[in-house]
């Protein structure tokens, strides 16, 4: 019996899923919310999305890594750069996505808060 990944489509979609922090599955053990990929009429695979929440702990691993360091210990501009590009990525719609990120960035989240409102003049709305 072969894989999900042994058909070619699904090797040249595994790094776009292994990116996003996803799973690829045989089509026929696909639930509901899982997305099955079709090749030629045919179902290849079925890629199973993670939580939101943890694709903003992959992000911000991943980030890690691209800067070869603790995020807390760029420079405040690289992370008010980090902070613009998680806005961007809808990283702070995930319930504690500012909290997550301030706590990566070593900074409060008044800081973020702060870094989000001097580039928009907007940012998300802090809670009361």
């Amino acid at each position: 019996m072969t894989g999900p990944d042994d058909h070619p489509f699904a090797a040249a979609v595994k790094p776009l899923v292994d990116a996003m922090g996803g799973e690829l599955i045989p089509p026929e053990r696909a639930a509901e919310d899982d997305v099955v990929l079709s090749w030629e009429g045919r179902a290849v695979v079925a890629v199973r999305l993670p939580h939101l929440a943890e694709s903003l702990d992959r992000i911000l691993a991943d980030l890690r890594r691209r800067h070869g360091r603790p995020l807390a210990d760029l420079d405040r501009e690289t992370k008010q750069s980090i902070v613009r590009m998680l806005e961007q990525r809808g990283a702070f719609s995930v319930r504690h996505g500012v909290e997550t990120v301030a706590s990566a960035l070593g900074v409060s989240r008044f800081t973020v808060y702060n870094y989000l409102n001097r580039e928009t003049g907007s940012g998300p709305q802090r809670p009361r």
